[in-house]
Formats: structure tokens, sequence, C-alpha cells
């Protein structure tokens, strides 16, 4: 099967995977398979980031995301947002229970005093604390609960994000319940923001028919908005090089140079994971983000683009 080809046509996003895969957490539906034992991919140091940072500057970039594995097991990870900041809005993706007080006032601060936004992306799979617990951990839905009311407290107005593993008979329940909880818990004005599950590490063994994904064809890609795929806007950096886009940094032939500057090349989408991007656009920056529970995620074909 002949795959279409994606130039990059603007760096728009630029993403740090600033733990590798190390995760205090293991969830059922990683898809990148972090947890506490796994290696992967490591640590970032904070002069990486820098010089990448500089690079992505010079080519444009408007927005910075930190990833992992979970970034707040970085000990600079707090440097690394200052950083950040001093060149574009910034986001950090994390599961929350590593954010103690004086974390959270560090962050407020480096906040406060940046020209451009930080956002801090909390991640929480239900407003049930027995079926989340069962994705993410024992225990891990009271700690993100204190977490969450926590920067609330500092103005810092989290976006809770959740991956779709309820049936469509639940549907109408999500946003309606995580509403409620965090209110509950102090967050008057919750920010909701739901993602789709991925066919990708252990979701494909949570869901064994996960790897049915169709591939994304040359036909489907006319009259379709290439600009909305992240390989054509994004890049992610590693302590292994530069891969195309956070869904595919298992893959070999995803992997586009040793520095962001070697990295600016075409890619074809020819993995499974690809027609996620195709569906639901570029699900991984902060679009798509619900006020109050506005957030459901539609797709591309729903709005009439696909």
């Amino acid at each position: 099967m002949k795959h279409p080809r994606i130039e990059m046509a603007h760096l728009d996003n630029l993403w740090f995977q600033v733990t590798g895969t190390l995760c205090n957490l293991a969830c059922t539906h990683c898809f990148n398979s972090s947890g506490p034992d796994v290696k992967t991919f490591g640590h970032l140091s904070i002069e990486q980031v820098r010089h990448e940072l500089e690079e992505g500057a010079r080519r444009g970039v408007r927005e910075v995301f930190f990833t992992g594995g979970e970034p707040f097991l970085h000990t600079a990870i707090a440097e690394m947002l200052e950083a950040s900041l001093e060149f574009a809005a910034t986001t950090v993706l994390t599961n929350g229970t590593l954010i103690n007080d004086r974390m959270s006032d560090r962050l407020a601060e480096i906040e406060h005093r940046s020209r451009y936004s930080l956002e801090i992306r909390v991640s929480l799979d239900s407003f049930d604390e027995r079926t989340n617990d069962a994705i993410r951990g024992v225990g891990v839905f009271k700690r993100v609960m204190a977490t969450l009311a926590r920067l609330s407290r500092r103005g810092l107005l989290p976006l809770v994000t959740v991956v779709r593993t309820w049936s469509d008979a639940e549907e109408q329940e999500i946003l309606p319940g995580f509403t409620r909880i965090l209110r509950e818990a102090g967050y008057q004005h919750p920010r909701i923001k739901i993602l789709p599950a991925l066919p990708l590490g252990r979701e494909l063994v949570r869901l064994p028919g996960a790897h049915d994904e169709p591939w994304v064809t040359e036909e489907m890609m006319h009259d379709f908005d290439a600009d909305l795929l992240m390989c054509s806007n994004s890049r992610i950096v590693t302590d292994r090089g530069v891969w195309v886009c956070p869904l595919l940094v298992e893959k070999p032939d995803a992997r586009l140079g040793d520095h962001l500057a070697d990295a600016a090349s075409g890619y074809e989408l020819a993995h499974r994971a690809c027609y996620s991007c195709y569906q639901y656009g570029t699900f991984c920056s902060n679009i798509s983000a619900g006020i109050e529970g506005t957030g459901t995620l539609a797709t591309h074909a729903e709005h009439g683009e696909a």
C-alpha cells in the first residue's frame, strides 16, 4: 500500500519527552507503555531542552509541550518550564500525583512572571474513584483530586484530560459527572478535554480490537486539510533523537534526525495510529478544551471536514 506523504508546513508545536518512558504509574491504556521500570527512552537534560528551544524559536514555534513518562519525575522540570516560557506558551502533561504544595507554589510563581501562558494538563479517567483507579492505580483518584484543588486555589486552572474508555451508553454521564466532582473539590470553573483511546502501547492489550484501526490512504487525503495533522506542524524531542510526533516515538521509521534542525523532512502516514490523527486532528494540543463540560471530542467527519 502506498501511504500519503505529509510535509512539515510549519513548526507550531514542539514536544519534549523529558523523562522518556519513566513514570510512577502504569496506566492500562498508556500509548507509549510508560511505567516505573520502563526505560525505552531516557531523561533529557536542561541543556538539551534549551538548545532545541532556541532552534524551535528560530522556526517560529508557537507552543511547547512537556511530556513523558511523568514530567514531574525530572528534578529540573521547573527550570525547563521557565526556559520554555521565554519563547512560547507552554503546557506540561502530568498524572498529577507528584505536585505538592511546594511545587504548586513554584508553578504559580513561574506562571505569574511569564509573558506567556503556562498550561497544566492533569489526567483523570473517571469521575468514579473505583473506575479511575482500576485504570491508573489504587489511590490515584484521591491524590489527583487533591492536586486539582491546590492548583485551582492558586489560580492555575488545570485542564483535566480524560481518555475515552467508556461505552456509548455512558457518554451522557461523563461531562456532568466530571463537572460535579471537580466543583465539589473546589474547582469552580473546571476545564475538561476528552481524548480518544489510541491503538498503541498497552491499549492494544486492554482492547485487542484496537489494532484494527484503518490505514490512511491517498484517496482519504483528497480535499483534506493536511495542516490538521500533527506531522505537518509538530515534532517531539527525545533523548534518542527527534520523532515526527508523540504518537509514534516507538516506531523506528518515525525518527527523523538527531536534532530538531535535522527533522524538517516529510513523513508517510505509514501506521494505523495515523488514522487517529486523521480522524481527530491535532488532539494532543490544547484545542477542543472545554469550559465547564463543553469539551467533548468531535471527529473531522462530524464537522464535515473529512
